[in-house]
């Protein structure tokens, strides 16, 4: 018998971390980040979508361990 899996499970959290990459937006953001860091405002212009859509989608992309981040004066660059 199967028991659930829990996030301490392997497997569990593979399936987490794939699921994070069936959203067009968030693979458009690493698809840019692989070029060169960006802020928050560069990649607004470069993917034509909103400051405050793409800050809730990096931060799902940094609470998973995916993205860094620095800060430089009033700017967070992400790589």
């Amino acid at each position: 018998m199967m028991t659930e899996n829990t996030s301490s499970d392997p497997l569990s959290r593979q399936a987490q971390l794939f699921k994070l990459f069936t959203h067009p937006a968030r693979l458009a953001i690493l698809e840019e980040l692989r070029r060169d860091e960006a802020c928050v405002c560069h990649l607004e212009a470069a993917l034509g979508l909103r400051q405050a859509y793409l800050s809730q989608q990096l931060a799902v992309l940094r609470a998973a361990g995916l993205l860094l981040d620095r800060r430089d004066g009033w700017n967070v660059y992400y790589s």
